[in-house]
């Protein structure tokens, strides 16, 4: 994984310092309410519901176990001893004091971690591939890519005041599960037919009251020029934005009200003054950043001997065999498997995570992994490089610590928001409705028979929960002070994404389990042989669903 060099940790402890005068100032009273907005927004830190809210940036999703133990730590110290995975794959506080958020920073700032540009108008963490360098369908890792435009954005000076927040996502693998057309900027990694790099560059994708998919305003762009074209592309956006109304600040109105190609012709315009300039690639840059993605020893292990003793614990443990087959996934080296931990146990938040439960997947990453676990926009965390004759103590570790639900990718992996428990923005809560729907789907036979669904929650059009690119959608509304919930059916996020089409009228949250089992009823009767629920909706429409749920 990268490691800090003297510049960017100078660059971090200045953040810091500047920082905590700047809280200081502002308790002081020297700062208005407006005055700090700004300046707290663009270090993580909102005021919600009920408390500050400290969301933490983690780079494509990748973590040491040292940075995951000072997680844990700061959890247990200056908050309620866990933390919250966020679609964007960072931690979130939920619970600090103002007056301790800078010296929260201060500790993390000793493990190469920060919260800058974790909110505000500017360029957010960029995401990817939570599989990223073991992947099976690898074309290349991305993560090289990703630093390489962390380094460019962090604290541009140019793109520190956009006209809305700007997210940026990578995908190098032939499944996208990164979202990238769901993206202000997705950019798709392919090689071209002589093997040489080149990216695909969608813009103006994005959720929210909008939702909308990226388009392709460049096919066959070239390594070098990846920055540059991503400067052209922002000072498009930065000079033509509207600034006026927040509600279609994002570069997906601009590109919608331009037209793809007039937008691609502003950006080609901008290009040819920045192209072949000093933010040009080098290929000793590009080297550079590879250089700290390495593949970890992975030799010293037989494969063959380590797969016979897989397939000996899974006849011996009937559970674990169905844990491994749910939530592990095929390794690009043999004898090893990508490890998913679950965050969705019946009962708890989705995506919480304690300190104690933070704790173990360190011991766990420096016993199994290499000392790296990963986060993912699935809101789960992932163990990438287990060796397969380890996992049936992995396993017996995460199932103490509630971390081995096995139903990765079923209907009860739900993807759902803090929603109106913590956020202030929120219409309604999201929690108790992904509990409810989680508590009466708990057969496992059952969810396996039902196949890969994705069920995402989001409290607010915001869309947090990213409902739009669920195969079931739900978002929480406000009707006269009352909490509702409206449906959507058909949201896809990868390389063929969708949007969710609205099923109708909202619900009642005491109504939403009932809702939930009309719509897979429907499913159920209407699959063909072994049809997922997407590739049914797709092939039946909505009107089904629709008559069966309003009968």
């Amino acid at each position: 994984m990268y490691i800090y060099d003297e510049y960017d940790q100078t660059i971090v402890d200045e953040r810091v310092a500047q920082f905590r005068d700047q809280t200081a100032r502002y308790l002081d009273g020297k700062l208005t309410d407006q005055q700090f907005l700004p300046l707290r927004l663009q270090n993580g830190l909102y005021i919600q519901r009920l408390a500050p809210m400290l969301r933490i940036a983690v780079p494509y999703g990748l973590l040491s176990s040292r940075q995951l133990r000072k997680i844990a730590a700061l959890s247990r110290d200056y908050d309620k001893g866990y933390v919250h995975v966020s679609t964007r794959q960072n931690f979130q506080f939920n619970w600090p004091r103002l007056e301790d958020v800078p010296a929260m920073l201060a500790e993390l700032a000793e493990v190469q971690m920060h919260a800058i540009q974790t909110s505000g108008n500017c360029i957010r963490n960029t995401t990817t591939d939570q599989y990223a360098g073991v992947a099976v369908d690898e074309i290349e890792d991305p993560r090289p890519w990703c630093e390489l435009v962390r380094q460019w954005s962090t604290l541009h000076p140019e793109f520190a005041f956009l006209p809305r927040k700007f997210k940026i996502a990578v995908c190098g693998s032939h499944e996208d599960r990164a979202a990238i057309r769901a993206h202000d900027i997705g950019l798709e990694i392919y090689h071209d037919g002589a093997g040489n790099t080149r990216f695909r560059v969608l813009v103006g994708g994005g959720l929210g009251r909008t939702p909308v998919i990226g388009e392709v305003v460049c096919d066959d762009l070239e390594p070098q020029h990846l920055l540059t074209y991503l400067e052209a592309i922002l000072r498009v956006y930065n000079q033509h934005g509207r600034r006026d109304n927040k509600y279609k600040a994002r570069i997906k109105i601009l590109v919608k009200a331009m037209g793809v190609d007039a937008f691609r012709t502003a950006v080609e315009r901008e290009w040819a003054v920045l192209k072949d300039g000093p933010t040009t690639l080098t290929e000793a840059e590009i080297t550079r950043a590879k250089g700290f993605f390495t593949a970890p020893d992975y030799s010293g292990v037989d494969a063959l001997a380590a797969g016979e003793s897989l397939q000996a614990s899974c006849a011996s443990d009937p559970l674990f065999a169905n844990w491994v087959k749910r939530n592990t996934v095929e390794h690009r080296v043999a004898g090893y498997r990508i490890v998913n931990i679950s965050l969705k146990a019946t009962g708890y938040p989705p995506g919480d995570i304690t300190d104690r439960q933070l704790e173990l997947i360190a011991d766990l990453a420096d016993r199994y992994s290499f000392g790296e676990a990963r986060t993912t926009h699935q809101q789960n965390m992932v163990l990438a490089d287990v060796r397969q004759d380890q996992l049936h103590e992995l396993w017996q570790a995460l199932q103490g610590a509630g971390m081995a639900t096995p139903t990765l990718g079923y209907l009860t992996d739900i993807i759902c928001c803090p929603g109106g428990d913590y956020c202030s923005l929120a219409n309604a809560k999201s929690i108790p409705v992904a509990e409810a729907i989680q508590a009466r789907f708990d057969d496992l036979d059952y969810l396996y028979d039902l196949g890969p669904l994705d069920l995402n929650i989001s409290g607010c059009m915001n869309a947090c929960g990213h409902h739009h690119i669920g195969h079931i959608g739900v978002l929480g509304v406000d009707k006269k002070g009352q909490e509702f919930y409206q449906v959507s059916l058909g949201g896809h996020q990868g390389k063929d994404a969708s949007l969710g089409k609205i099923l109708g009228p909202s619900f009642k949250q005491e109504d939403m389990p009932d809702v939930i089992a009309k719509l897979i009823d429907t499913f159920v009767d209407l699959r063909q042989g072994e049809e997922t629920f997407l590739e049914t909706y797709r092939r039946v429409g909505i009107d089904p669903f629709k008559e069966r749920v309003y009968a």
